[in-house]
């Protein structure tokens, strides 16, 4: 039986359909990041929604072949190590795209009519009209997305919905999928920054993005410009958001913050950042019903299939573009054939990158295909296509 530990909190569903697969299911929510290497020996599955997998826990995993991630970024998780010890990390890509999207327009809505500190007031017993029936409104203004994959598309749909003007920069757009879309193209993030009356970024967080928005792109931003951040802190350089909304610049409305707390209870350090903030959300942006139950029915696929197959759909970690040398090899499937071909290369000191057979219907006949590290000898090749039971074998 499979044991799978499950470090976060998850849907009842998703427990009960891993129990459904034949897994030993381990239900720890409130396991700290710190305690998940004494927690990790002898499972096989992790799976985990924001809690940090370090280093330190892969190393303690002597059982484990994959992580799930049961939501879409996986930045919390040590990938360099887990690949090291030959561990998938799998995500759920998109299943969180509408929960986030309305969110990031329901920041935006609260930070543009003052919601928040109308409310505050309210529930001080002052009755403040006059003051906060002073906005500018949405409709008609435009908005400036960073980052057009599904949440920033998602978004888009939804602004356009409320007939704002939309245009976005990300690294991906081009000017004919902008057209596409029916938004505005904006060939940098300086050309976006000068023409936007609000900004929503979604940005998943690299090397590349971590702090993309820094102090000379809020300096190119209007007085009176709504931030929305939904994506991740890191890419946003907290000093100059600070220094942003101190002078009054802009206004902004937060889901993600730097040093967030680890577990859903706990104190908040940067109450300097909230004070300054038209409204905010302690990291909520994927918790709905809908993305809850989406998220979950996707990490049970990504564990079934890994149970089936040995390979997790939506692995992250495999090498993207192989550079070896590929050999496909036609034969009848009978037991040691491939054995045979593995001992060849072997002693021809040539390895195995990537190794995939099909047998077809009728089971007679089967197609393997390799990536080797370097091209077989022909004396090589031609001792394989000549052995017994072999069909073909052929470079490509």
């Amino acid at each position: 039986m499979i044991k799978v530990l499950i470090a976060d909190k998850v849907s009842a569903k998703m427990v009960a359909d891993l129990k459904a697969l034949g897994c030993d299911v381990t239900l720890s929510p409130d396991l700290s990041a710190d305690a998940l290497p004494s927690a990790i020996a002898g499972m096989e599955i992790l799976i985990v929604r924001s809690k940090q997998v370090t280093a330190a826990a892969i190393e303690a995993a002597t059982s484990l072949s994959l992580i799930i991630r049961a939501g879409a970024g996986v930045n919390t998780i040590d990938i360099k190590k887990a690949s090291e010890k030959g561990i998938y990390v799998a995500n759920c890509p998109g299943k969180n795209t509408d929960a986030v999207a309305e969110l990031a327009i329901g920041l935006l809505i609260a930070a543009d009519r003052r919601i928040p500190e109308a409310l505050i007031d309210l529930r001080a017993g002052k009755w403040r009209k006059k003051e906060y029936g002073k906005a500018r409104g949405l409709k008609g203004r435009t908005l400036g997305i960073v980052g057009m994959g599904s949440i920033g598309c998602a978004v888009a749909r939804r602004a356009q919905g409320m007939e704002m003007n939309v245009i976005a920069w990300s690294r991906s757009l081009t000017p004919a999928k902008a057209k596409a879309l029916d938004i505005g193209y904006c060939a940098s993030l300086e050309e976006l920054a000068e023409n936007a009356d609000a900004i929503s970024v979604h940005l998943a967080l690299s090397k590349e993005t971590r702090g993309l928005i820094n102090g000379a792109f809020f300096e190119r931003l209007k007085k009176g410009t709504l931030f929305v951040n939904t994506a991740r802190s890191e890419v946003v350089d907290g000093a100059a958001l600070k220094a942003a909304l101190s002078s009054g610049k802009i206004r902004a409305a937060l889901d993600v913050f730097e040093n967030e707390p680890t577990s859903g209870e706990a104190e908040f350090a940067d109450t300097e950042l909230a004070g300054l903030l038209s409204a905010a959300a302690p990291h909520i942006g994927a918790s709905t019903d809908q993305a809850e139950e989406a998220i979950a029915e996707e990490t049970v696929r990504v564990a079934k299939t890994f149970l089936e197959t040995g390979k997790p759909v939506n692995a992250v970690n495999p090498r993207k573009l192989h550079t070896g040398v590929p050999l496909v090899i036609r034969h009848f499937n009978r037991v040691g054939v491939l054995a045979n071909v593995l001992h060849e290369l072997r002693n021809e000191g040539i390895n195995i990158e990537e190794m995939e057979n099909t047998i077809f219907d009728g089971e007679l006949a089967a197609c393997c295909s390799l990536v080797l590290d370097k091209t077989p000898s022909e004396t090589l090749l031609k001792r394989i296509a000549e052995a017994e039971h072999i069909i073909q074998a052929m470079l490509k």
